[in-house]
């Protein structure tokens, strides 16, 4: 697992309401060495993630995350509106946020992400092999390839 530049393991926030899809991604994840258990919190609706994000209720102890994979078919709050409010925070703007859906309206969802400053899109994938790809693109990029100043030292 690549250790951030502070010398720890990458922790992701995956924001999926699908138990499945979480559970599968989850799992490409760990395959792909961007997670282990202790560095992977999922949330299964938008509200949840904005208050992990904002470190509030049940979440207050929670590190921010390096990385927010986000589901845009979200109950309560829908991921545009968690995207939108991210990247409007100057205290959350810089966590990287890649938008991941398997909406029939990709494209306009897409054009919707990018208006709305999301650092990557990527198509929900329907078979196993092209979640492992996905999984595996994303440690290459995210954790090997980028350079990451949106990480503060504290």
């Amino acid at each position: 697992m690549r250790p951030t530049s502070r010398g720890r393991a990458a922790k992701v926030l995956l924001v999926e309401d699908n138990p499945g899809d979480a559970h599968l991604t989850i799992r490409a994840l760990r395959s792909a060495k961007v997670v282990n258990e202790q560095n992977v919190d999922v949330v299964e609706d938008g509200e949840k993630a904005l208050a992990y994000l904002r470190q509030q209720g049940a979440y207050r102890d929670r590190a921010r995350p390096d990385l927010v994979l986000l589901d845009l078919n979200l109950p309560k709050v829908d991921g545009c509106a968690v995207l939108k409010v991210v990247k409007a925070d100057p205290d959350l703007r810089r966590i990287p946020v890649i938008v991941i859906t398997g909406s029939p309206a990709a494209e306009d969802e897409f054009l919707r992400s990018s208006d709305l400053h999301a650092n990557a899109y990527v198509r929900k994938p329907a078979k196993r092999a092209d979640v492992m790809n996905v999984a595996d693109s994303i440690r290459g990029f995210w954790f090997s390839e980028a350079t990451q100043p949106w990480r503060k030292s504290k």
